[in-house]
């Protein structure tokens, strides 16, 4: 009786066992009823029928990354490079997941391989290294198109490396440094032009003030003079006036007779330093008409003034 009690307990265990089933947080599993597609179960706790329903595939919904194995590529200029990268996708329809290829993470590999190397055989080799995000997205967007059938969905590819061949590598990094070698010529002269630049305009500019210097200090020199000349006038014809307006006075012809009389003498004496031989009018008269001549004049300056 006990026996019969214990096998029945083993058989009520192994039906539990059976019919309920806890699917994890991002989880799906697909069950089969008789061999035949009947359900996925979500994650949480469900029942099935034992010995009936069984668990047929079990995919996980979060992201997965698939690292491509490296491979060469032939591109545009036929020159061999060797890639590898890193796919990320996802699994969305659990059901074509199980039934649409026997093994999608192979199928998908194969595909990513194919069309990489599709893609790259489209480009020349200075290309390859300008446009990895157009080759990422070339591949994912094939990738996604093929995956449906599958229920996964491509999200992302990244290249992780490309290498070129040693011979082309060592004539990249020899064009490299002609370029560097180039730029730091051309550096260089330009620096040198604008350096000859900077000294022409610093010369020039030197020149012109010193032209304007220069040329304002004759503009001030001659005004200079022009005002001396203006004034020298300015007192000369200030002092014929006062000379004038004496001589219009009381005792005025006297004393310009008297001053005309010593100047005449002065001459004489000084005539007579300078010279061995003494001159002496012949008439003494004659110093009296030159008196009397220089007043002439001075009383005709006047009246012709008027």
């Amino acid at each position: 009786m006990e026996i019969i009690f214990i096998l029945l307990l083993i058989i009520a265990a192994i039906f539990v066992a059976r019919s309920l089933k806890v699917v994890p947080q991002q989880h799906a599993w697909v069950v089969e009823r008789l061999g035949k597609y009947h359900d996925t179960l979500t994650p949480g706790l469900n029942i099935l029928i034992p010995f009936i329903d069984r668990v047929a595939y079990r995919h996980s919904l979060k992201e997965i990354p698939l690292d491509v194995p490296s491979q060469v590529c032939i591109t545009k200029d036929n020159t061999q490079l060797t890639v590898d990268g890193i796919l990320y996708f996802q699994v969305t329809d659990p059901m074509r997941a199980s039934y649409g290829a026997s093994n999608y993470v192979i199928a998908i590999t194969q595909l990513a391989q194919t069309t990489l190397r599709s893609v790259i055989g489209k480009m020349e080799l200075d290309k390859t290294f300008e446009e990895r995000t157009s080759i990422n997205t070339a591949v994912v967007h094939a990738l996604d198109e093929a995956a449906q059938n599958w229920g996964v969905k491509v999200l992302r590819y990244e290249i992780k490396d490309l290498t070129p061949p040693a011979a082309i590598l060592h004539s990249m990094q020899a064009q490299i440094t002609a370029e560097r070698e180039k730029r730091a010529l051309i550096a260089a002269s330009e620096g040198r032009r604008q350096e000859q630049i900077n000294i022409a305009t610093g010369e020039r500019e030197a020149f012109i003030a010193r032209s304007e210097g220069a040329k304002q200090a004759e503009i001030n020199n001659a005004q200079g003079q022009a005002a001396a000349i203006v004034a020298v006038a300015e007192a000369n014809a200030d002092a014929i006036r006062k000379v004038a307006q004496a001589i219009r006075e009381p005792g005025g012809e006297q004393a310009v007779q008297l001053k005309v009389a010593e100047k005449a003498v002065e001459a004489y004496s000084q005539l007579a330093q300078k010279t061995n031989t003494m001159i002496v009018p012949g008439n003494m008269t004659e110093v009296s008409g030159l008196i009397a001549s220089a007043m002439a004049i001075i009383n005709k300056g006047p009246s012709t003034g008027r």
